[in-house]
């Protein structure tokens, strides 16, 4: 059983996103590594089918917009840890072989 390549390129865009923003102090340039690994992903997952990249789509950019209000509640690190388990598994899950 092989992995995707989409699988870390997710982690990277959520957790990069995050890490870029924080430490640049710019959080365009953080939205700019969320989206392009976004971007990247769903092309890879649009030629697996397009319902799938259509559901991964929507889990990614609902990781990101949950993980806002996740972290007011248990801080910003562990709410971007938290939500990136989540994305992480539901690519997995959809695009193992």
């Amino acid at each position: 059983m092989s992995v995707s390549p989409t699988v870390p390129v997710v982690a990277a865009g959520l957790i990069g996103g995050y890490a870029t923003a924080r430490f640049s102090g710019q959080r365009p340039l953080g939205g700019v590594v969320h989206g392009v690994a976004g971007a990247y992903a769903t092309r890879e997952w649009s030629a697996r089918s397009p319902a799938v990249a259509a559901g991964l789509l929507a889990t990614y950019l609902g990781a990101f917009g949950v993980s806002h209000p996740l972290a007011k509640r248990i801080g910003a690190w562990p709410a971007v840890f938290a939500v990136t388990a989540v994305a992480t598994g539901a690519t997995y899950a959809a695009t193992r072989d």
